[in-house]
């Protein structure tokens, strides 16, 4: 419902805004401007959903043949201590569990091709013991949640456009970013987890967490122990590593349990070919409203007025140029990235807003195209509270983005 909102808000606030500044300056042209970003941002919504057709249909292929050859059931029961606490309303050893587990671990690897289709065949898992066919489950809110805190080990790709833009260590952005995303992803397990009167001090999610945060800490170590060209080549052979080993052991258990391999395939393929499709009006409704907010100037005024109430307090200002990207974040992921690089183009890689707007990039995840295209792939219409825990993350990931910024570099 929260979405529903949202939705609402942005459109009337981008025409407000249109009224107001044709009103104070006499210029009709702002009109168009925010017109025409209807009809580019609807041809993007609908490219970007054809153009996840073919890896939809790729990896709920390969998912079909883990599926029927054991694969992701025993993923399920080795992840379920752990799951079936965090998600108490799935059944022990639930199927969702091994498609969730190899969503976030995609995720942590910055494989976000691989990682989309593996989250939506977790949606219609849940989604075939949710109740009510239209309302989010607890279990797709606290997945969601986890997935647009966008917990990343290795930002690749962020150090590859400081290191274009002539960064003299691409990587020293890397612990920020780490820490910063670590922290919208515990913020977020907490939001859901009250929510949802979840015990986190269960020895079990204790422990889990625990694990984790070493995990964290020893890639922590590794990257500050080798160059960046090392930390950034090691990383994309893990990914290609992990990806491939996959594939090779769907394959594989699929031939040991003598099932049809090819037929699999192309029946998971098949699913992953409507989902592409069934998504297209959720994503087009959003990027459309995002669109009209931005083109209005919404944005502006939103940043300016910040940044006069931080030095009306009194408080440091350098933060504020990097709040475009930080505010464009959870709405738009090529619009915060292209903030990103022209900030870092404007005042330099190496400087206090090019480092910031890079940890900024990636405290968290793209929050609002997730949410339409997981909840659209299965066809919710009342999210609940989801948006707003998820939002709730994307805003302690942004806060320790800036603190930590300040910490490390100012």
């Amino acid at each position: 419902m929260l979405l529903n909102y949202i939705f609402i808000a942005l459109i009337l606030l981008a025409v407000i805004a249109g009224l107001i500044q044709c009103f104070l300056t006499g210029d009709t042209s702002i009109f168009s401007e925010i017109l025409n970003s209807t009809f580019s941002n609807a041809k993007t919504g609908f490219e970007i959903s054809i153009g996840l057709t073919g890896v939809l249909s790729l990896w709920m292929g390969i998912m079909k043949i883990g599926e029927r050859g054991g694969v992701v059931a025993g993923m399920s029961r080795v992840v379920s201590p752990f799951f079936t606490r965090l998600f108490p309303n799935l059944p022990k050893g639930h199927p969702a569990f091994g498609s969730m587990l190899m969503n976030l671990s995609a995720t942590m690897l910055g494989i976000d091709n691989a990682a989309t289709p593996l989250g939506l065949q977790a949606m219609r898992e849940m989604q075939e013991t949710n109740p009510d066919k239209e309302k989010a489950s607890n279990a797709m809110i606290m997945f969601m949640v986890l997935v647009t805190s966008g917990l990343t080990l290795v930002p690749v790709s962020i150090m590859t456009y400081r290191a274009q833009l002539g960064a003299a260590n691409p990587a020293d952005v890397f612990l920020p970013i780490l820490l910063a995303t670590y922290f919208a992803v515990i913020a977020g397990i907490i939001s859901v987890s009250i929510a949802q009167k979840i015990r986190l001090w269960d020895s079990v999610i204790l422990s889990t967490l625990g694990g984790i945060t070493a995990f964290v800490g020893l890639i922590i170590w590794a990257a500050l122990s080798f160059p960046q060209e090392v930390v950034s080549r090691w990383s994309a052979f893990a990914a290609a590593a992990l990806l491939l080993g996959v594939i090779c052991w769907f394959v594989i258990s699929g031939m040991v349990r003598k099932i049809n391999v090819y037929e699999a395939f192309i029946e998971g393929a098949k699913d992953g070919f409507k989902t592409a499709i069934g998504i297209i009006p959720y994503l087009i409704a959003i990027l459309v409203a995002v669109g009209m907010f931005r083109a209005s100037g919404c944005m502006q005024w939103l940043v300016d007025g910040i940044g006069w109430l931080a030095g009306l307090c009194g408080l440091n200002t350098d933060f504020v140029p990097a709040l475009p990207t930080a505010l464009m974040r959870p709405l738009s992921g090529s619009g915060a990235r292209g903030l990103m690089v022209d900030a870092m183009m404007q005042y330099g890689a190496d400087s206090f807003v090019g480092r910031l707007v890079s940890i900024v990039q990636g405290s968290t995840d793209t929050t609002f195209y997730i949410l339409a295209v997981y909840f659209g792939s299965v066809h919710i219409r009342d999210t609940r509270y989801a948006v707003a825990c998820a939002l709730i993350a994307d805003f302690f990931g942004i806060l320790a983005a800036i603190l930590l910024g300040y910490l490390f570099f100012h």
